[in-house]
């Protein structure tokens, strides 16, 4: 029987050995299992330092680098977004610098250079860059702050940052902190490529968009020179996607009209309301702002204009598709501008330059008269016109009646051409990713930063991937404002799509 003692050790020996084989795999496998998981999810990280995600892309992954770079890039945007949406930056007041705190925390833990400023108290301003070659940079370029929300008519937290029924809440989630944070998570991506860019990448965002640009754009252009320094593109809020029964018209926005804020002051002898004189400093006010009312600017169409009535009419029945195509004549038709301005306000506004009477004070006693009146009024020029002119046709107006002008705010002139690199990018990713849509070049009836940006000849284009369906659009400066979780996503790859086409040879 001994004989069998070193046969039953062999046995045993190689039975062991082959366990340990089999335990060695399954750990393996195991392991690889747990590291390819946690490699293809977003690692979030949370306290002090804002929710966000870090994209961490390996190589040995089955799916392609780009397949992983772009689920992993949209999960980002989302808890980014959520995040951001917390911070409260309403204006007034504005409190900027609390987004300029949460961005910088991001840019910080990523290893990205960026200055930042206080235009005033509060009003905080950051921007960042990553160089690449030799052609002209581009910028991307978002408002951190936010209009007031009523919480009376609000069903949910305005500050919220939720996901409900595939929405995420809060004010700010389309205009703009939502196309921002777009902006982020693909500057982001492009830092951690580290693939050779062919020109500078800019991010910017500034405070203050909401009342006018003061302590924002227009005091980074006049004060911070440097931050715009080999900058001839930038990318804005102003245009965008939305689906209609035709199916979808995505606009870009390449010019607007030039806001010119007025302010009328008359001065006149006070008295007692029981003895009226011939004048007041309030009746001054009131004849002047019956003769701006009553000299209506001439109705005319620029070619910008002229395309842009082209486009809508396409989308109209009868029969305003056909006067629409011919709006050139139209506008010399009383009847039509009445009619067209109960249609649509916002394309009547585009025939003529246009004045609203918007604030105005007289007095503070009833029987009182004051030795002083004001108005503000809010006055929206065509863009091919000079707003010092526009002011001097005003002053020319009322100059019989006393009345003084005073500019409150003034716009830059000039409009973005449909031939840039940006242009195009954009023109080749809609007909190559969107057959059966159009591109529609438009002028806003509003103002964005990009008047700033135009005004020192940087070619600038408002245009958003993000694609509204029915009146999701009523939430930008409304109630219940919310983007929709999926078309978010959507359009955070297809600017990265875009992005390619530019920042790449």
């Amino acid at each position: 029987m001994l004989w069998l003692i070193p046969i039953y050790k062999n046995f045993m020996q190689n039975i062991l050995e082959i366990n340990m084989k089999k335990i060695s795999v399954l750990l393996m496998a195991l392991f690889i299992s747990s590291w390819h998981i946690a490699d293809t999810s977003p690692h979030i990280v949370t306290g002090d330092d804002y929710p966000y995600t870090l994209l961490q892309d390996k190589p040995s992954q089955k799916n392609s680098r780009n397949e992983v770079t772009k689920v992993l890039l949209e999960d980002e945007a989302v808890a980014l977004l959520q995040a951001y949406l917390q911070v409260d930056t309403i204006s007034p007041p504005g409190n900027e610098s609390r987004a300029v705190d949460f961005l910088a925390k991001i840019f910080d833990k990523e290893g990205i250079s960026y200055e930042s400023a206080d235009s005033a108290p509060g009003r905080g301003n950051i921007w960042a860059r990553l160089e690449g070659g030799d052609k002209p940079a581009l910028i991307l370029l978002h408002h951190s702050d936010v209009v007031p929300a009523n919480e009376e008519y609000w069903d949910f937290d305005p500050l919220s940052g939720e996901i409900v029924d595939g929405y995420i809440q809060g004010r700010g989630a389309l205009d703009m902190k939502g196309l921002g944070i777009s902006h982020l998570a693909n500057f982001l991506k492009l830092h951690r490529s580290n693939k050779e860019l062919n020109r500078d990448i800019i991010f910017i965002a500034a405070a203050d968009e909401e009342s006018g640009g003061k302590y924002g754009m227009g005091w980074l252009v006049e004060n911070r020179p440097e931050a715009f320094e080999g900058a001839a593109l930038l990318l804005n809020e102003g245009g965008s996607g939305f689906r209609s029964k035709d199916g979808v018209v995505f606009s870009i926005e390449v010019t607007q009209k030039i806001p010119v804020w007025l302010r009328l002051t008359s001065v006149d002898e006070p008295g007692h309301g029981s003895s009226p004189r011939t004048t007041s400093s309030v009746s001054r006010i009131v004849e002047a702002l019956n003769i701006i009312w009553n000299s209506p600017f001439e109705p005319r169409i620029i070619p910008e204009v002229d395309r842009v009535f082209s486009d809508r009419s396409e989308g109209l029945e009868e029969p305003f598709r056909s006067k629409y195509k011919d709006i050139k004549n139209m506008i010399q038709d009383p009847l039509f501008m009445k009619e067209l301005q109960e249609f649509s306000p916002s394309s009547h506004a585009l025939t003529r330059n246009t004045c609203s009477l918007t604030r105005m004070n007289g007095g503070v006693k009833i029987n009182v008269v004051p030795p002083t009146a004001w108005a503000e009024i809010d006055c929206r020029i065509l863009p091919d016109n000079k707003p010092e002119e526009f002011i001097e046709q005003i002053e020319d107006l009322i100059k019989d009646t006393g009345v003084e002008v005073e500019p409150l705010m003034l716009g830059f002139p000039g409009s973005s051409p449909t031939n840039s690199e940006l242009y195009l990018a954009i023109e080749n990713f809609i007909s190559t990713n969107y057959p059966d849509s159009k591109l529609s070049p438009s002028v806003s009836t509003g103002f964005t930063d990009s008047r700033f940006s135009r005004g020192i000849g940087i070619a600038s284009y408002g245009f958003n991937t993000y694609i509204y369906e029915g009146n999701e659009s009523s939430g930008i400066h409304g109630n219940n404002e919310r983007i929709h979780e999926d078309r978010y996503r959507q359009s955070v790859r297809d600017l990265s799509l875009i992005l390619e086409k530019v920042i790449y040879d």
